[in-house]
């Protein structure tokens, strides 16, 4: 079952977050900027905060992010989508992220955009399948442990908000 987020799911969420973070492919994050829900929660929209609970266990959680607080790129945010290690390969993103889809285009967001790190082919494999196509490349974007990295910028838009 897909479901909001509440605060008792941190725990899992900040394990799962951090198998990402492990694996120098998913994020810039570092696992000690992961102060508690209340830090993580502040910078996304709370209401498309979303995580895969079977029976109790979160298999993955995925959210959307403003871009800007500007509000001409109201309808633009960020996706995040991560899945524990232990789940992955199981269609498990995919639920997440046609959740994501489905909640921009019934909350007039007009453009879902990702980056990703050039080196995470399943993560840009399942972007390609919900329509997100590249933009462009940015070059030496972020320093991950001392090394410059370039992420590649894809975006969805929608079809229904014109």
């Amino acid at each position: 079952m897909i479901r909001n987020t509440q605060k008792t799911d941190w725990l899992k969420i900040k394990s799962i977050y951090i198998d990402g973070i492990n694996t120098n492919n998913a994020t810039f994050e570092k696992p000690e900027n992961l102060q508690d829900y209340a830090y993580w929660i502040s910078s996304k929209i709370e209401e498309s905060c979303f995580v895969l609970d079977d029976e109790n266990d979160i298999l993955g959680w995925a959210a959307l992010s403003p871009v800007s607080s500007r509000c001409v790129y109201s309808g633009v945010a960020e996706v995040s989508v991560y899945v524990s290690p232990f789940y992955s390969g199981q269609g498990n993103g995919s639920k997440l992220l046609s959740t994501l889809v489905e909640y921009a285009e019934n909350n007039n967001i007009w453009t879902m955009q990702a980056g990703i790190f050039p080196e995470n082919i399943s993560s840009i494999k399942l972007h390609k399948k919900f329509g997100f196509r590249q933009v462009g490349v940015r070059e030496k974007i972020g320093k991950l442990n001392g090394e410059w990295r370039d992420t590649i910028l894809f975006e969805r838009r929608s079809k229904l908000i014109l």
